[in-house]
């Protein structure tokens, strides 16, 4: 209290009850649990004298995510998994070394912020934002025992488009994996805030999910790159989001990529995903690379997950922007107005394969020599039915 670090630490474990009847029903029984995770913590050799080592991070991180797969839907705003958040990691530190800034405007438990900076060697300030009161906490929670010092996270707490907590700001890196089709006012007060001023319309009032990508469009630095995970239709929806898209890519010309993820990757929901990979200034400013990577996957248990391979091939294939046969494309601003700004990944990456040309006159013979085979059988059944005394089958 009375510090500079007072509103890091704030309410920090306000969470915390232990008066809670789930630790034991009487105060001794509380006591001895308490006690009990106390010894155990104490056996363990945290090691932190080995800057290089973070295991009470780490293991943070493991329970969140044991805790979201366990939970399902309900944990499913905690955590992105980490093979999901590597690849976002990895996308917008393409070409970089070192990073003033990266900012998450829908931050969870913020494990995703500290993957992008697992990619370089020096990140100057976290910036995040989050609506959940206690994904709040665990988020300052997770900075602090990846010794990230309080005066470089800058984390805040409120909802993301109705109050903005950096107002004015610009980041050099943004990751998000926002939640999926929430609802948010659509307010026509918003027509005259500047995140969505310019493009004329507002997302829908029940699919928020261009409301974030403008919003993240609008933090953006001149030098910087942004991934957001969006829902298939955010690709090829009409009405508001049609024009919003085509805003986006006419006007703005930010779209540098879209990459259509494996389905059932996400905690709580099956469906597949896409992750839209936005820059203001393009390096090849002509062309849109599409990636369709929604077979690259390794099964385990009732999840999908993307192993390292699978990863690496994603990200070489943007870094070289390479066109792969039904795997990768780079479309031509041209090609994608033709096709009225719908960005449905089957239209520029063709992953059709032809089928063998089926034998007809064999295939004729096969089912004359089946009926042969049906008729010998038949016989030797109606002997066998004679032979007791009883009226065949047929």
């Amino acid at each position: 209290m009375g510090t500079d670090s007072q509103d890091e630490f704030d309410n920090l474990f306000e969470d915390l009850d232990l008066t809670s009847t789930k630790l034991g029903r009487t105060e001794s029984a509380k006591n001895s649990l308490i006690a009990k995770v106390m010894a155990h913590l104490d056996k363990i050799d945290f090691k932190l004298e080995d800057v290089n080592s973070d295991v009470l991070g780490d293991a943070y991180e493991y329970l969140i995510g044991k805790f979201a797969s366990g939970a399902g839907k309900t944990a499913g705003e905690f955590y992105t998994p980490q093979e999901v958040s590597k690849v976002l990691a990895k996308l917008v530190t393409t070409g970089k070394t070192k990073l003033k800034s990266i900012y998450d405007p829908t931050c969870g438990s913020g494990s995703l912020l500290l993957r992008v900076a697992k990619e370089v060697k020096e990140v100057g300030k976290f910036y995040g934002q989050e609506m959940n009161r206690t994904t709040y906490n665990l988020a300052r929670m997770n900075m602090i025992l990846h010794n990230v010092h309080y005066s470089r996270f800058d984390i805040r707490q409120e909802d993301t488009l109705e109050q903005p907590q950096h107002i004015g700001q610009q980041f050099e890196a943004i990751v998000a994996n926002p939640p999926f089709s929430a609802q948010w006012s659509a307010s026509p007060l918003h027509m005259s805030d500047d995140r969505f001023s310019q493009y004329g319309r507002l997302a829908p009032k029940s699919t928020a999910d261009f409301a974030f990508v403008q919003h993240m469009v609008h933090h953006l630095a001149d030098n910087g790159a942004m991934a957001v995970v969006v829902p298939h239709g955010v690709l090829f929806r009409g009405g508001a989001e049609g024009h919003i898209r085509q805003f986006l890519i006419e006007e703005k010309n930010a779209l540098d990529g879209v990459i259509g993820l494996p389905p059932n990757l996400f905690y709580g929901t099956s469906i597949p995903t896409a992750i839209m990979v936005l820059r203001k200034c393009r390096e090849q400013p002509d062309n849109v690379l599409f990636i369709d990577a929604s077979n690259g996957f390794e099964k385990v248990g009732n999840q999908n997950v993307l192993l390292d391979n699978h990863i690496d091939l994603i990200i070489s294939t943007y870094r070289q922007r390479k066109n792969i046969d039904k795997y990768s494309f780079s479309a031509k601003l041209d090609q994608i107005k033709a096709n009225e700004y719908n960005l449905n990944i089957p239209r520029y990456v063709d992953t059709f394969e032809l089928e063998e040309t089926a034998d007809l006159d064999a295939i004729a013979n096969e089912l004359n020599g089946l009926e042969d085979d049906i008729k010998a059988t038949d016989a030797v059944i109606a002997n066998f039915c004679a032979q007791l005394g009883i009226k065949a089958p047929f």
